[in-house]
């Protein structure tokens, strides 16, 4: 079952996974509401949480703590 948005911690690792795609993220600063600066750590690019959600959750959403 995934985290809610509302529960990502700041300093935290977690595994993203939405419509094939699998991301290792770092939550860098919360920002606005449920909206953080993260980074990507296999690409090393900073961006927000709302970003990488632009375009939908998918069937195979999933947000869980890495480590």
């Amino acid at each position: 079952m995934p985290i809610a948005l509302d529960n990502l911690r700041v300093g935290r690792v977690y595994r993203f996974v939405n419509q094939g795609e699998i991301r290792t993220i770092e939550i860098m600063a919360r920002l606005a509401g449920d909206n953080f600066k993260i980074k990507d750590l296999d690409t090393l690019e900073y961006y927000t949480i709302h970003e990488l959600l632009q375009w939908g959750k998918g069937k195979d959403y999933e947000l869980e703590e890495f480590r």
